[in-house]
């Protein structure tokens, strides 16, 4: 680049004597295209740079048109005939989330759905995830209807999908993962949560109950009363204050990362704040799936209530880290 710019302040200052105005004509040439030689450098930068701030990452492109429609599927199970339902269209998903970004409570909403079967966590299990043979395996299972748990609504799904962790073999494989949701018209619903101080709080407080089993020696990670949600919230963690700002940056960069590598499938981003104060985003996503719209319900009721200053030991000095920072809005939001 500076090469050829130096070329260009040759030709402008020494110009031949046979013709200036040709040999102006090749400086100015020169002259633009350098120019948008490093407009473009740096457009790539600050472009680069952009995408990878969580905030301002929602649908990164306009989908085409083909991805507004959900691809139909006429799955065969081998484990039971789908009879008069067979010639009914079932849209295959997958939830993809972190721990702690209410997963749990929206697979619930979905699947009190009369035509959706999500499946819950599947890839909890190391076996299903350790290599990518085994994870697309058991995906077939899956979109095949061959996969039996509690939500499977057999014979009369609409839609189809699980929940899906991103440190759950998610990332590590994320290139045939791709190939494979687009090979197989799968719709990603990606779901994150915006405050992550929350989210921390709610990881820390999750951790320690798997120890402690405040729940009469039980350890659960939703709860169905608000006098559960009032036993789990009793516990205070601690908060790392001194890698708070550098743990928060992680999961920032983690999510735009994954936002990144599916951002060729057919996809939508939902965020767990909107969800709680917005309902039609629920008819966002019944619309997005391709199904008839109902009222989704839950029964789990949210364990951490109010305001987070009730909630951390440590709470002066989390709120004296995060002051004055781009993450001071995490001290005050309510969900």
């Amino acid at each position: 680049g500076s090469g050829m710019c130096r070329l260009v302040d040759t030709l402008i200052i020494k110009p031949p004597k046979k013709s200036p105005l040709f040999s102006r004509t090749i400086a100015l040439w020169f002259a633009m295209l350098c120019g948008v030689y490093l407009y473009g450098t740096c457009l790539k930068h600050v472009g680069t740079f952009t995408m990878l701030k969580f905030q301002n990452i929602q649908l990164i492109q306009k989908p085409s048109l083909e991805a507004l429609i959900p691809t139909l599927h006429y799955p065969k199970p081998e484990s039971f005939s789908r009879g008069e339902c067979a010639l009914n269209p079932v849209r295959f998903f997958a939830i993809i989330s972190m721990q702690r970004s209410g997963s749990g409570w929206f697979e619930t909403l979905l699947n009190s759905h009369i035509n959706v079967s999500s499946n819950g966590e599947i890839f909890s299990v190391i076996d299903r995830r350790n290599n990518v043979s085994n994870i697309i395996q058991t995906l077939e299972r899956v979109y095949n209807l061959d996969w039996f748990t509690s939500a499977s609504k057999n014979e009369c799904s609409a839609a189809v999908g699980f929940k899906w962790m991103l440190n759950q073999g998610l990332m590590e494989h994320h290139r045939e993962i791709v190939e494979y949701f687009n090979h197989r018209g799968i719709s990603a619903i990606f779901l994150f949560r915006r405050n992550l101080l929350r989210r921390m709080v709610s990881v820390l407080a999750n951790s320690y109950d798997r120890k402690a089993k405040l729940l009469n020696g039980t350890h659960k990670s939703h709860v169905h009363s608000e006098q559960e949600a009032a036993a789990l919230s009793s516990y205070k963690p601690i908060i790392n204050s001194t890698s708070l700002i550098s743990d928060l940056k992680e999961v920032e960069m983690i999510t735009a990362r994954a936002l990144e590598n599916f951002n060729s499938t057919r996809h939508m981003v939902l965020y767990y704040e909107d969800l709680v104060t917005n309902r039609t985003k629920l008819k966002d996503v019944q619309e997005f799936l391709g199904l008839p719209l109902m009222e989704l319900t839950s029964r789990q009721v949210k364990i951490h209530k109010g305001s987070l200053c009730d909630f951390v030991s440590n709470w002066d000095d989390v709120n004296k880290t995060l002051n004055g920072t781009e993450y001071e809005r995490f001290l005050h939001a309510d969900y």
